[in-house]
């Protein structure tokens, strides 16, 4: 057994390519595990500047001065964030006081009807299960308050951190935008010499990154603008909110789409009851999702995304348990990269084999 596996390091780590790429892998992952927390800017500011580095890009084509191009894409960057952020943001907050206000009364109509049920459904539930249940619907709302003030109080922290990172996100993105080229030679000085495979797998996972990243903003701002033309249509309560949460649940492949249904059905379902109205609330959704999954993911991603529903939905578990958002963001980049070093090291062997042959 120790003579198969040390068979099989000679084959695959023989070249010191390969030693040289799974290092860098060690080492950024080492780092963003225990530091990112401290570098978490620098991860926000590197996001947006491959959502940015496009329409930069694209201007200097035109024949302006990569600076001004900066200049001018983050101001617009800048100002759309700043419109959005005033305009949504009042919105948002009211209908969330809106829908604390409005948990008690829902919880009280839950309660008439769950002690309706032994009525009802006398061979399937008793009067002493249904006060059981009812004790502790009572339990979980009371530490669901308890988790709302600590939220609340916790909140006031994260006022502080959004300051910072209005500050310093900008500034990093203007400097990462403009002095690219000289951060990326400057950064591969500390890099080993041999790194032909970290060279191919970097090359890839760029490329890969980036129409992640703009095809993942792209799709968040279709399928919440369409969610929520969709719901004040139907005349959907808290409709901004809930279009939010449809919004921002593509950044969970599957999982997201399953979790926000659950607020989606019960505001309709306590808006409307089992009426018509409630039944074409959840057809309306369901029809957004299948697109969503069935055209426009195809569209924005089209190659970036070649990897099996099980391989994304593990990849989203494992990366979101070590690195929680940014985990959860880039599940897929970071199996994409699993796949791309897995099929850069059987290169070593295949040399290998060359060589012996000749």
């Amino acid at each position: 057994m120790l003579e198969m596996v040390n068979r099989w390091y000679k084959r695959r780590f023989s070249d010191p390519h390969a030693v040289s790429l799974v290092a860098i892998l060690l080492i950024g992952f080492v780092t963003i595990y225990f530091f990112g927390h401290l570098i978490a800017p620098l991860l926000v500011a590197i996001v947006l500047s491959y959502l940015l580095e496009w329409p930069v890009a694209r201007l200097t084509k035109f024949g302006v001065p990569r600076v001004l191009s900066v200049v001018i894409v983050l101001l617009l960057f800048c100002g759309f964030t700043l419109i959005a952020f005033f305009g949504l943001i009042p919105t948002i907050w009211q209908q969330v006081v809106n829908l604390i206000n409005d948990i008690p009364t829902m919880y009280l109509e839950l309660q008439d009807y769950i002690r309706t049920i032994p009525e009802r459904y006398p061979e399937f539930a008793t009067i002493a299960s249904v006060e059981s249940l009812l004790v502790d619907a009572k339990n979980n709302m009371m530490k669901l308050g308890e988790s709302v003030v600590k939220g609340s109080l916790a909140s006031l922290v994260s006022l502080a951190t959004v300051g910072v990172y209005a500050i310093l996100v900008p500034l990093l993105i203007f400097f990462l935008l403009k002095d690219k080229t000289e951060l990326i030679q400057s950064f591969s000085q500390f890099l080993p010499q041999n790194r032909r495979l970290a060279n191919k797998v970097w090359t890839e996972m760029n490329q890969q990154i980036s129409n992640y990243i703009r095809g993942k903003a792209l799709e968040i701002l279709i399928v919440g603008t369409v969610s929520y033309v969709t719901f004040a249509l139907l005349g959907l309560r808290y409709s901004a909110l809930l279009a939010l949460a449809v919004g921002f649940s593509v950044l969970i492949p599957y999982i997201g789409a399953a979790v926000v249904t659950i607020p989606i059905a019960i505001v309709g379902l306590f808006q409307w009851g089992l009426s018509s109205e409630f039944y074409w609330l959840l057809a309306a959704y369901g029809v957004i999702q299948a697109l969503d999954g069935n055209v426009l993911v195809p569209i924005l991603f089209s190659e970036a995304v070649n990897l099996h529903p099980v391989a994304i939905i593990v990849s989203v578990l494992v990366f979101g348990g070590l690195w929680g958002f940014w985990g959860v963001f880039f599940a897929i980049p970071l199996a994409t990269l699993v796949k791309a070093v897995v099929n850069a090291l059987p290169e070593t062997v295949q040399q290998d084999d060359t060589k012996k042959a000749a």
